[in-house]
């Protein structure tokens, strides 16, 4: 199973306040950092977050850049701990939220990663990345229960047919 990390986008408003307040050669700073991530050139782009973030510090579409640059170079730890940072510092964004779900469900912290989607559609009611990320959540614990309950009852056929099904649905999800 695998939860689905949200893309940090800016609304045409949002890049229009980011140009007034901080210029053209600002703005274009998250499109490079984008850019850098998707060729995954790991540390050019955390070279360039990282510089923008001394003077940004609290930035947080640059920060949530920051924790996909570590997730990118494997750090999960750090990447978690970004995260954490940034649903603190801004609870009522939805996005950070998810994505350390993400990270929790691959982790196999599932109640963190349900705490932490329950907050982001708290955060966000209509947030469909979180909302589908909750269901397919819910699917692989309900297939973990349904495995658990086989090995309890190995001659009872409905828990095995549940699993199975449920692993169907979770294997056309990740392809």
């Amino acid at each position: 199973m695998a939860l689905h990390p949200a893309r940090p986008f800016r609304t045409a408003l949002m890049a229009g306040l980011i140009w007034l307040c901080i210029g053209p050669a600002q703005a274009d700073v998250y499109d490079d950092v984008q850019r850098l991530i998707k060729r995954e050139e790991w540390p050019k782009a955390e070279a360039l977050a990282s510089q923008h973030l001394k003077s940004r510090d609290q930035d947080p579409q640059m920060r949530l850049l920051l924790s996909r640059i570590q997730e990118g170079q494997g750090q999960n730890d750090a990447a978690m701990s970004t995260l954490l940072g940034l649903t603190q510092t801004f609870p009522e964004l939805a996005e950070p939220h998810n994505n350390l779900a993400a990270l929790y469900a691959q982790a196999g912290r599932y109640e963190d990663a349900l705490a932490s989607l329950h907050r982001a559609i708290l955060a966000r009611p209509d947030y469909a990345t979180a909302l589908e990320n909750l269901g397919d959540l819910h699917a692989a614990l309900a297939k973990q229960a349904y495995d658990r309950a086989a090995k309890a009852a190995p001659t009872s056929p409905r828990p095995q047919s549940k699993a199975q099904a449920i692993g169907h649905m979770l294997q056309a999800d990740s392809r």
